[in-house]
């Protein structure tokens, strides 16, 4: 399965909240390991903040990820803690040269095997409500492209988790938007993700060759993604419409 069929699953499965089989755990699930096969990392994990404040670990991709999140939280500092209490992710691409601001953090990611840490914050509207760790062996940061994603699937996440329901929702007009808004967010940055494939150019200029393509041509930029993602337009129309 190629990286946008992948994308449109991970995007698709987390912003389903109203599946009648909808539970928040494999959620979280989802988006660790969503994380992990699309994103070039080796271990992920996601912690929500409770109601006292407090992070609690909700979901990892293995063991010793959950394990440095929680030693994390004892020393109540940290670059996961950083990202959460900002909102902003925050990169470690080499974890061994932070020994002087984080030693038993630090100690305790390079006994796990892991060299490097990118934190992504889970946030709705710009309130972080959590944080996303990703953890590679090796050093060196993420791409710009794969922080975006990562943040992408995140944020996607967070939407989900505001609208699920302990009590089923009934199919109205006010869940049908609900449910329609997400999933076109959703199919946008697969769209965005494609179209930066494709040209080999950055999510923000994939963004601007979609929007002004749409522009051009007087269509809604949700028609214009869909059929992106549909395959029933190729992208190479969005990128040769520019020259």
């Amino acid at each position: 399965m190629n990286r946008e069929r992948q994308l449109a699953q991970a995007f698709l499965a987390l912003s389903d909240t109203y599946a009648a089989e909808f539970d928040p755990l494999h959620l979280f699930d989802s988006l660790v390991h969503a994380c992990h096969d699309l994103l070039d990392i080796d271990a992920a994990a996601v912690m929500i903040a409770d109601a006292r404040g407090g992070l609690r670990t909700m979901a990892s991709t293995e063991e010793a990820a959950a394990f440095t999140e929680l030693l994390q939280l004892q020393s109540g500092h940290g670059p996961c803690m950083d990202s959460y209490r900002t909102g902003e992710p925050v990169s470690v691409p080499d974890i061994g040269a932070e020994q002087a601001h984080w030693p038993h953090l630090v100690a305790a990611v390079i006994e796990a095997g892991y060299d490097s840490l990118q934190a992504i914050p889970v946030r709705l509207r710009r309130r972080p409500l959590g944080v996303l760790t990703l953890l590679r062996r090796q050093l060196g940061p993420l791409t710009p492209d794969d922080v975006h994603v990562a943040q992408a699937l995140a944020d996607s996440a967070a939407l989900a988790l505001m609208h699920w329901s302990t009590e089923p929702g009934r199919a109205d007009d006010v869940i049908t938007r609900v449910q329609s808004a997400i999933a076109s967010k959703a199919t946008l940055e697969i769209a965005k993700g494609m179209i930066a494939q494709y040209a080999d150019t950055t999510i923000a200029e994939a963004s601007h060759l979609l929007t002004a393509y749409a522009k051009q041509r007087r269509l809604r930029l949700t028609e214009t993604v869909q059929a992106l993602v549909t395959r029933d337009m190729h992208p190479g129309a969005v990128v040769e419409a520019k020259r």
